[in-house]
């Protein structure tokens, strides 16, 4: 994320001019852009001209809008942010108080009014423009990419920034005779092969993970992934087919299921020194010591605050569902165990909703820690908030 503009004080009203530079950028955000802040940006509306014959056509202007806003929703597979709320300035074809939407995309500049730039958003804002300044031309934070084959489809992953983005979706539609089943299913890698081309750099990217359910033959199409790159002369993909790894499913049904496939103890060893290899292993070891009644681990809001209070927490594990939660007490509740656990000594993992551990952590009520030394007493309490 790029900031253009900045102009406010900790504390105080203020605006920034930012633009997103990658889809993680727009949940960044989703995060940070609240109920009742003010976004400007450049927009279209469909509106009706009247012609000196009286006759009316639809046309769509471009206009700069001020919107209040009222609620902002982020779509997970697309990686789109809409923003919606009411127009504060009247003009020629937009009242005041009036409802529209924007769609914030990628490469396109906005700007952001707080009533109130608090200590979470000026970090928020400050840890992501930090990021794209030393990674802009070599953006790192992918640090991973899976391709998924099953049998009706293919799926693209990107994992980086504590969030798993699906960038594409290839559908097999062919239904060939048998006879021509091999010919499908070079039709079908092919387009596999395009996307992969298209989404993956190895400048950005530091693995790559080709996994399958029982339907589809991965070591088959890694072998068609190099063949073709050898015949296109692409030497950015023959050179780094050492990065470019085949594992198993990871579950029993061989579903191919992204959370089993990355938590497969070959594609963990790969991942290991990654930002989410770190954090997927956080939580494998926190789930181990939970399913094992282990006293070096605890979940729930009151056990972890009670950990913290004596100084015992090595990770702390949370969901930004609960970080970055809308209602004030909430949001500062957290904010204050995450600051208060990092002064300690101790580290802090925040856990994106698209997050691939997410849904398990969310099962631990959100919010859980790994201990530096027992404390057996914590079984006794509530596990409640």
């Amino acid at each position: 994320m790029k900031l253009l503009e900045k102009d406010f004080a900790p504390n105080q009203t203020g605006t920034v001019k930012i633009i997103a530079q990658e889809p993680d950028d727009l949940w960044i955000l989703y995060n940070l852009i609240s109920p009742g802040d003010v976004v400007t940006a450049e927009t279209t509306r469909k509106v009706h001209l009247e012609s000196s014959t009286k006759s009316t056509t639809a046309s769509r202007v471009k206009l700069t809008l001020h919107l209040k806003v009222t609620c902002r929703d982020f779509h997970k597979d697309s990686s789109t942010l809409r923003v919606q709320g009411r127009n504060l300035d009247a003009n020629q074809y937009v009242a005041a108080g009036s409802f529209h939407t924007f769609t914030l995309e990628t490469n396109k500049p906005f700007e952001l009014r707080k009533k109130l730039w608090g200590p979470q958003a000026i970090e928020a804002l400050n840890e992501s423009t930090e990021n794209s300044t030393s990674s802009v031309s070599n953006s790192s934070d992918a640090d991973v990419a899976v391709v998924l084959l099953q049998q009706h489809q293919a799926e693209i992953y990107l994992l980086g920034k504590g969030v798993t983005t699906r960038c594409s979706k290839i559908e097999n539609s062919s239904s060939q005779p048998a006879r021509s089943k091999a010919n499908s299913a070079n039709v079908f890698y092919r387009e596999v092969f395009s996307a992969f081309v298209k989404h993956v750099d190895f400048d950005v990217v530091k693995n790559v993970v080709i996994a399958s359910d029982a339907t589809r033959n991965k070591e088959e199409f890694r072998r068609f992934l190099l063949s073709e790159a050898k015949r296109l002369r692409m030497k950015w993909i023959e050179e780094n087919k050492s990065r470019i790894v085949v594992v198993g499913s990871g579950g029993k049904n061989n579903k191919g299921d992204l959370g089993e496939i990355l938590g497969d103890s070959a594609v963990m060893n790969v991942i290991k020194d990654s930002k989410v290899g770190m954090e997927i292993r956080a939580f494998r070891d926190l789930w181990d010591m939970v399913s094992k009644n282990s006293d070096l681990a605890c979940y729930g809001p009151k056990n972890v605050e009670s950990a913290n209070e004596m100084r015992a927490i090595e990770t702390l594990l949370i969901t930004d569902e609960l970080y970055r939660n809308e209602e004030i007490g909430t949001r500062q509740r957290y904010a204050g165990l995450v600051k208060a656990v990092k002064e300690n000594g101790g580290k802090a993992l925040v856990y994106s909703s698209m997050h691939v551990s997410a849904p398990q952590l969310a099962q631990l009520t959100g919010v859980a820690a790994i201990l530096r030394f027992p404390l057996p007493d914590l079984e006794d309490m509530d596990y409640g908030v």
